[in-house]
């Protein structure tokens, strides 16, 4: 039976102890370490992107933050925060926080020689750090991909935001949002109904009795609701956007609570995500002028 560590917070995490691992397992947990980092870098621009662009304009530093040079470092900042937050998570040691971290940077300090020199462009400069920070990324993944993880304690609160990550990646997505408030096309909520056929039809959980039916007519409702709101514009266009995307959430809330169709980390960040969109619209119907 496989080792597990106990932790103050009652956290479990699997030993790596040397085993048989099935064919193809390390790629596996390769492959979905990295994607990991991938989305923690994401989450840690799109947290800290806003904070950034307040403290320039208080400071009156918004021109200097805009350089290229600067922004590309700000940028690795931001993504450096938000992979060694989950990595420390993810119980690893510090020296591959180290190293993950120098991926983020190298590349760039790498190009800013050239972009000083005038060889390089902005564009240049931030493109090609990040198609240097991959094959960085993944070579050191590959070596630290057989060490073992090391203990680490966390409070129950850290635990239970863990365990709430659909909910906290919604609330991330939304960031931009809640700084500049504003209402969505109604174009977008094509995709709200859309996603769950697409889903379902991927994942086969479209049979049963009524949930194909079920499913066609939740997208026959919020196409029709679409088509009204760009006929009507305006602002009985914005409410009826509004209160599409918080339906939306109700019928995220539904399914789930009863975990079909789609699954329940899906539903949770969906309707995280639509509930939070519709009250920065409905805010932002409210703050302005019709």
């Amino acid at each position: 039976m496989e080792k597990t560590r106990m932790y103050a917070d009652t956290m479990v995490v699997p030993s790596h102890a040397p085993r048989s691992a099935p064919p193809g397992g390390d790629r596996r947990r390769l492959l979905w370490h990295l994607g990991e980092m991938a989305l923690a870098m994401i989450a840690g621009m799109l947290l800290l992107g806003p904070v950034w662009d307040t403290v320039g304009g208080v400071s009156g530093l918004a021109g200097s933050l805009g350089r290229p040079d600067v922004a590309a470092l700000v940028m690795a900042t931001n993504m450096t925060v938000g992979m060694t937050v989950w990595m420390r998570y993810r119980a690893h040691r510090w020296p591959a926080v180290g190293e993950m971290a120098a991926a983020m940077y190298v590349p760039f300090l790498l190009l800013l020689v050239p972009f000083w020199a005038g060889l390089l462009d902005g564009d240049a400069l931030l493109l090609g750090g990040h198609l240097l920070m991959i094959p960085a990324m993944v070579l050191v993944a590959v070596r630290h991909r057989h060490e073992t993880p090391a203990p680490v304690r966390w409070h129950p609160v850290v635990v239970a935001l863990a365990r709430r990550w659909p909910t906290g990646l919604a609330l991330l997505m939304t960031v931009d949002m809640w700084v500049d408030p504003g209402v969505l096309s109604p174009w977008t909520m094509l995709v709200l109904a859309g996603g769950y056929l697409v889903i379902g039809v991927v994942r086969g959980t479209l049979h049963g009795p009524g949930v194909l039916a079920t499913q066609l007519a939740g997208l026959v409702g919020w196409v029709a609701l679409t088509l009204v709101a760009v006929a009507a514009g305006g602002r009985t266009a914005e409410w009826l956007v509004a209160f599409g995307w918080l339906a939306h959430a109700g019928w995220d809330l539904v399914h789930h609570r009863i975990g079909r169709v789609v699954p329940r980390g899906y539903a949770e960040w969906c309707g995280v995500l639509d509930a939070a969109l519709a009250g920065i619209m409905i805010l932002a119907i409210l703050t302005t002028d019709a």
